[in-house]
């Protein structure tokens, strides 16, 4: 073993790490696109008949505290967050039970038309979707900004069941819609969430997509992890794939 190659193993060492891989990058927030909808009680849509939001202060400096102190109050499905099994699933698991694997990974972003309400079968096989782990649906509530304006939208884009079949059998970990449901508003009975979380797959709603457009790209999407309940808003940030 060389003199120099023993001095930068020992360098490694007293720095806490293993040299860095030719080729690899520093972990860093370049790149990274944030696609959280703003939690704001006078812009954020609430599903009707949810709990509504209400943000307060209980110290603030501007008024002479010597701190600043907030309380929140809002519903689990509240802007940007994922369902988990137990949301409609008896003893489903969940959201501090629900895996980081289908949470982080590759995702792809699909465009679907302004005119196009229901993502059906018939509209999914017009799409290059398959193959993939996770995908996100970039819909009317996007061009429209819907996921900004206090206004609930009855209108929005959904997932059909039988969609939701296909992209189940076909493996898919993790899917997501840029409005507050995947489910058609007024369904007779839930079977877009009863498939998908019957099968495990956690649902991301309330995305905010205006930032991106179709394409591949890396998700990150976390839950505040809260024991014991059906859902939580959460943090979502995706950064263009290259080279695949």
């Amino acid at each position: 073993m060389t003199v120099r190659l023993c001095f930068t193993l020992l360098l490694s060492l007293l720095m806490g790490c293993s040299p860095r891989e030719a080729g690899t990058r520093e972990l860093s927030a370049q790149g990274w696109i944030d696609v959280t909808a703003t939690l704001d009680p006078a812009r954020t849509p609430v599903y009707a008949g949810d709990a509504p939001m209400k943000f307060d202060f209980l110290k603030d400096m501007r008024k002479g505290d010597i701190l600043t102190l907030s309380v929140y109050s809002l519903g689990a499905h509240s802007g940007t967050h994922i369902d988990a099994p137990m949301h409609f699933v008896a003893n489903g698991a969940p959201i501090d039970q629900v895996a980081l694997d289908p949470l982080i990974g590759a995702v792809r972003v699909i465009d679907i038309p302004d005119s196009v309400r229901a993502i059906d079968s018939g509209e999914l096989s017009r799409h290059d979707w398959r193959g993939v782990k996770r995908v996100l649906f970039r819909t009317r509530s996007t061009l429209r900004g819907w996921m900004d304006s206090s206004e609930f939208h009855k209108d929005f884009a959904y997932i059909a069941p039988d969609a939701a079949q296909l992209l189940a059998d076909a493996g898919v970990v993790l899917v997501g819609v840029d409005y507050i449901s995947a489910e058609q508003f007024g369904a007779p009975a839930p079977r877009t969430h009863q498939i998908l979380l019957g099968r495990g797959i956690p649902i991301v709603e309330g995305l905010d997509l205006r930032p991106v457009q179709s394409g591949d790209y890396d998700l990150i999407v976390l839950p505040l992890k809260v024991r014991g309940h059906e859902g939580a808003p959460a943090r979502a940030i995706v950064r263009k794939r290259t080279g695949i």
